[in-house]
Formats: C-alpha cells, structure tokens, sequence
C-alpha cells in the first residue's frame, strides 16, 4: 500500500485583501478579521484531491476553507465580494485595492470549484466501481473464511490467533502514524503559508530600503550642500556685524538671517527623515530575522515528515511480512485439516469393518 506524502499542499493563486466575516448575532454587519490586507492564497492538496482557501494573520488561521462545488463567489461592490462557509456557519468577505484583483480572484474561485467538482465526481465514480467489485467478489472466498475451525489442531490455531493479533496491533500503529502525518502535513502548511507571507513583505520591504537607501545618499549630498551654505551665509552676517554700518543696510542682513534659519529648519526635518528610514531599516532586518526562523522551522517539519515516512514504511513491511506469514499458516491449517478428514475417512471405513466383524 503507497501512501504519496512526499507532495505537500501548495499555493496555487494568492491576493492581498482585507478579510471580513459575518456578525453571527446579526448576520448582517461585517466584522474585520484582519487589521490591515493579508495574503489569501488558494491551496491543492495532491493526497487527498482537495482544494482549500487560507490566509494567516500572525499565528493565527483567519481563514480555512474548503471549497466545494455548491460555493459560489458573489462581487457585491467594485472592489468586494464574498462566499459562505456551511461547515464553518459563516460568510467570507474580500475587500481588494483595485476591481482587476476582485476579476482575477473570482475567476480564480470559479476554477477551482470547477476542479472540485470533478474531483467529487471522480471520487465518486471510484466508490462505486469498488463497491461493484465487492458484491461480485466470489462465494467460495467467504465461505473459507466462515468455516470452523474445530477439526484444526491446537498449534496451528494459537498460531493463526496470533498472526491476526499481530495484523491488528499492526494496522492501529499505522493509523496512529497516519494521523500523526496528517497533523505534520497541516502544520507544515501552515509554516509554507507564513513563509509566503514573509517573503511577500520581505520583497517589498527590500524594494522600500533601496529605494529609501538611494534617498539617503540624494538627501545627504544636499545636507552637504545646504551646510556649506549656511556656513557661507553665517561668514557674511558676521561679516556684517563686524563692519556694522559699513556694510549692507539692515533690510540685506534681515533677509540673511532669515534664510540662514530657513536653511536650519530644513536641516532639521532632513535629520528626522534620515532617523525615520534607520527605524525602517532596523524593522527590515527583524523581519529577516523572522524568515530565518520560519524557515527553520519549516526544515525540521520537513525533517519530522520524513522520518514519519520511513516508520510507515517499515510498518507496511511488518504488515506484509505478516500477511505472508498468516498466508503460510493458512496453508499449513488446510494441509492438517486434509489429513484429518483422511484419518477420519480411514477410522469410519475401520468402524464399519469392526461392526461387520462383530455382526459375524
């Protein structure tokens, strides 16, 4: 039996939008899920044929839904649109910056609701060809597996109760693994779509530094000049006040000071932009240091995952190893079972005779 872990839930379609649900005791005003646009990402999930919508805000699921051929995306604005949830009792709604991101997410939605519907009927097709094979499945199977085993010998039958023990011991081990996978798979998605996240805010937020980065050399060659001309002008009012009366009317000396201080106020506004975009700068690298760790953790769910898959690995081999050995068992049960049907032929053909001797 192949279990195919080894493909994991990907995004297929993401958009950036403000997340809203339903007020359940109203059911008429919208309440935010989220306090500023996150990442609504379409995902596939190759194992199970499935398709879900999730966004995560922080460590949070805002949204985990699976989609289903009765959904239906309805634009209710220019810019917003929304789709209800029956198994979470709820109504998504999707507030995007622009009509061309609504355009593409509903005709995103409608293909994927398209796929899962023919992944519902293929499914079902399946079920059904399995169920036609199980009711003309032969007779004399069932009645093998039906027959008493009192002509067995004791030896043979402790060993076929302990091989089916062994399969059932077996078979709950496995399902705990699987269940422990599938609990690694949904985290380790969840991982991947932070990690998405992360990378769309750590490419804009390269974007914004070297944008903000060839600001700072621009701004810092005009505080350069500036300051050379305040130097300039501070070297003419001295002047000034040194020659007094000699020099320009006061009028010229007033206009100096005033630019001078025109000069310095723009300085200073200059410096609290400078410090604003080393703020932005030190935020960037906090969100590196972030990826890093999602990234990490993201390796050693990868890691936890494989592990998982080599232990059910060797579990279907105990499991296979078993069924031969029961296979065997059975074999032997059915030769021992031959025998004492002979013996017994032989003691009824012996008692016949003995009758015939003694009715003589």
């Amino acid at each position: 039996m192949d279990f195919p872990f080894k493909n994991r839930e990907q995004p297929i379609f993401s958009a950036r939008a403000h997340v809203f649900q339903i007020d359940p005791a109203t059911k008429r005003n919208w309440i935010p899920a989220s306090k500023h646009a996150v990442t609504v990402s379409f995902f596939y999930d190759a194992n199970r044929n499935v398709y879900r919508i999730i966004s995560v805000g922080g460590t949070k699921a805002i949204i985990n839904c699976t989609v289903t051929p009765s959904m239906t995306f309805t634009k209710t604005s220019q810019k917003f649109g929304q789709w209800a949830d029956s198994r979470a009792n709820t109504v998504y709604g999707l507030g995007f910056a622009t009509e061309q991101q609504l355009h593409q997410f509903s005709e995103k939605f409608k293909e994927v609701k398209d796929a899962a519907r023919l992944a519902r009927e293929k499914s079902q097709d399946k079920e059904l060809a399995n169920t036609a094979l199980t009711i003309a499945a032969p007779q004399d199977i069932s009645d093998e597996l039906q027959s008493p085993p009192v002509m067995c010998v004791n030896g043979p039958e402790d060993k076929l109760f302990r091989s089916q023990s062994a399969d059932i011991t077996l078979s709950s081990e496995k399902e705990r693994i699987k269940k422990m996978l599938s609990e690694g798979s949904i985290c380790e998605m969840n991982l991947e779509a932070e990690l998405f996240t992360l990378q769309d805010s750590n490419s804009k937020l390269v974007a914004a530094l070297h944008e903000a980065n060839a600001n700072v050399e621009q701004w810092k060659k005009q505080l350069a000049a500036y300051q050379g001309e305040t130097e300039r002008l501070r070297e003419q009012v001295a002047e000034l006040e040194a020659h007094g009366g000699q020099g320009p009317s006061d009028l010229l000396k007033d206009e100096l000071t005033q630019s001078l201080e025109e000069l310095e106020a723009l300085l200073k506004a200059k410096d609290e932009e400078i410090h604003i975009l080393q703020s932005k700068k030190a935020e960037y690298h906090d969100m590196e240091h972030d990826r890093d760790e999602a990234i990490h953790r993201l390796r050693e769910m990868e890691m936890r995952s494989s592990d998982l898959e080599r232990r059910i690995q060797n579990t279907e081999q105990n499991l296979s190893n078993s069924l031969e050995e029961r296979d065997r068992m059975d074999a032997e049960i059915q030769r021992a079972i031959e025998i004492l049907d002979i013996k017994i032929f032989d003691l009824n053909d012996l008692r016949q005779s003995l009758v015939k001797l003694i009715d003589k």
